[in-house]
């Protein structure tokens, strides 16, 4: 008998994907509501008459009917996957075509229709042929021979994305069977949402996956904060179950919700920190038809910088790079987004003033990115002198070009490792705020301004893709110190801060971004290796192998904080260039020095000192 139905019901919704079948029912249903108005009006065998009425009310009608339902497209509807709203638009046609029936007939008086059985016929009308589409629905709901093979699944967040990711699962998830909610509003429990129940909230969620027996847990809360997710993600890693996650609302920046957006928990997700939210429409005007300059182009902050500058529609860009393949790349990949603004490749080095000139006098950029900079703190810690050409003399030869040129603004990518250096890097970048601050007096036309901030995940020489290679190997990863803390931020986050300091600086200002707490190495390690699937410390070892030359255990932000202002944006903060040490600038001659440590490698390192009297060596 159950293959007999099973037989029926593919066959019928076959046809049902044609529309033919349901406007065939939809004629002889509607047909039998009218039989039905008069029959109750007159019993089964009524006056003669009247069965002449009968028989053309009961063609008019359901041919009225099927015209209208045709012409509004619900025909076209697969009823297998009807939405609510599917089924509002369908009773809103009907009521308006029973009425336009009612209006023809008084018009052309076609049928003595008896005003005692406009009731039973309206009623039977939408009962059956609203009833048709319904049963495609229950018909299809997960009831087939293969429901024990799919995999028991529960749903976090019984809201609105949750209701609607689970109707969405039950009409197309082929592995899923879904058939719960947890949800932290206490008066839904108990209640019913999209025709599963609400058993509890998220408080003894490990509890109810265990006693449920539960595979898989769909988070489906996108405007969740890190924390909970992570309170969340905690509690179930230890159970072996599979964890997806509906994106955030600004990842679901069209609001649809559906199966396919599940995607596997990154480990942005659970830093416990939301990204800044910045307005690029209000504060990126200053970018639209300008010819906007951007070095270090082809790294991972540079690049960024460039997909969102061209969302801003500049005049033309134009993007400058030492390592002519990581530019080759980044060009192949704009070709891919078919972009009319044209893009001018330049493969020079920031340091030679020569090029940088011609570029200047050839190009005349109007707004400058500058991104290119010498990073990572453990080989710095062995070329000084290097890292002093490109980040310091490559920053003022830079701006100095960008003053003689008389470009609008210049934005200077900087980092927390500039704040009481410890580093040949941090202590370089250091210098490079001091030319932006000493070129901002020499060339008031132009604004120069920094933007300071944390480590950026998923950026070349980060700690994550080191992490993801040692587990991919088997392990260990290895951790420099246990208590070793950073400040962590997206690529994306980045950029945007970068293109809001260059709409709201005003000349010689350093901006910083709120990066809430600094994140735990160790914890982070921890995370991601749960993330592939294993178990910290006996699956995956983590070592401990030093601090490495030049690192701190934490970073910071600022020198003093008690001068730190805030911008109009609540978690953007400005500080001044200026310290008390500038002071000891005044003993020397800040360009000299500087050009003399380039000239003097074996010097470098203590010119640096006297260029940052606050860069104290560590572990050198």
């Amino acid at each position: 008998m159950r293959r007999i139905i099973s037989s029926f019901i593919k066959v019928w919704s076959s046809a049902a994907k044609h529309g033919v079948i349901i406007a065939v029912l939809d004629f002889l249903l509607l047909a039998l509501a009218i039989y039905l108005g008069y029959a109750f009006r007159f019993s089964m065998a009524f006056p003669r008459v009247y069965v002449i009425d009968c028989t053309r009310a009961g063609l008019i009608f359901p041919s009225l009917m099927l015209m209208l339902f045709a012409l509004r497209g619900q025909y076209r509807i697969l009823w297998t996957q009807a939405s609510s709203d599917d089924y509002i638009i369908f009773s809103k046609l009907y009521l308006f075509g029973f009425a336009a029936f009612l209006l023809l007939n008084f018009v052309f008086r076609f049928s003595l229709f008896p005003r005692s059985s406009l009731a039973v016929t309206f009623f039977a009308g939408i009962l059956f042929s609203g009833g048709l589409r319904v049963s495609w629905r229950v018909l299809h709901m997960p009831h087939d021979d293969k429901r024990e093979e799919k995999l028991k699944t529960l749903i976090v967040g019984a809201g609105e994305a949750g209701a609607l990711l689970a109707r969405d699962l039950m009409r197309n998830a082929d592995n899923l069977l879904v058939t719960a909610f947890v949800d932290d509003d206490k008066q839904k429990t108990g209640k019913r949402v999209s025709g599963l129940d609400v058993i509890g909230d998220t408080s003894n969620l490990a509890d109810i996956v265990k006693s449920e027996k539960f595979k898989v847990v769909l988070i489906a809360i996108p405007s969740a904060h890190g924390e909970k997710i992570r309170a969340i993600y905690e509690q179930l890693a230890p159970l072996g179950v599979q964890v997806r996650l509906l994106p955030s609302l600004r990842e679901l920046a069209d609001g649809h919700v559906s199966v396919t957006r599940l995607r596997d928990i990154k480990l942005e997700d659970l830093l416990g920190r939301d990204p800044v939210k910045i307005d690029l429409d209000e504060s990126s005007n200053y970018i639209k038809n300008k010819r906007v300059l951007i070095t270090g182009a082809g790294g991972s902050i540079g690049s960024e910088i460039v997909r969102q500058v061209l969302r801003n529609k500049p005049a033309e860009i134009f993007v400058l790079g030492h390592g002519e393949q990581s530019i080759y790349l980044l060009l192949e990949s704009l070709n891919e987004l078919n972009l009319n603004i044209k893009v001018t490749p330049i493969i020079a080095d920031v340091a030679d003033s020569i090029a940088i000139e011609n570029i200047f006098a050839k190009y005349k950029p109007e707004l400058i990115f500058h991104a290119a900079a010498h990073k990572h703190v453990p080989l710095m810690q062995f070329s000084p002198r290097e890292a002093l050409r490109v980040n310091g003399i490559g920053t003022r030869t830079l701006a100095r070009a960008a003053g003689k040129f008389k470009a609008e603004r210049m934005v200077l990518i900087s980092t927390d490792k500039a704040v009481n250096p410890s580093s040949v890097m941090g202590a370089t970048k250091r210098v490079a705020e001091k030319v932006i601050e000493r070129e901002q007096k020499n060339f008031k036309d132009t604004l120069y301004m920094a933007v300071r901030f944390g480590n950026v995940l998923g950026s070349r020489g980060s700690v994550i893709p080191k992490f993801e290679k040692q587990i991919a190997a088997g392990g260990p990863v290895t951790v420099t110190a246990k208590g070793m803390k950073r400040y962590f931020m997206l690529i994306p986050e980045a950029v945007s801060l970068v293109i809001q300091a260059g709409a709201m600086g005003c000349g010689g200002d350093l901006f910083v971004l709120d990066m809430g707490e600094q994140v735990v190495i160790t914890e982070m390690a921890e995370l991601l290796i749960r993330l592939y699937g294993y178990e910290p410390y006996k699956d995956i070892a983590i070592t401990f192998t030093g601090i490495r030359p030049g690192e701190k255990l934490e970073e910071e932000l600022f020198y003093d904080p008690n001068k730190v202002h805030p911008t109009k944006h609540h978690k953007i903060f400005s500080s001044s260039f200026k310290s008390a040490l500038d002071d000891d600038e005044l003993e020397f001659d800040f360009n000299k020095t500087l050009e003399q440590a380039v000239s003097e490698p074996d010097n470098a390192l203590d010119l640096l000192h006297k260029l940052v009297p606050e860069f104290k060596s560590l572990n050198l």
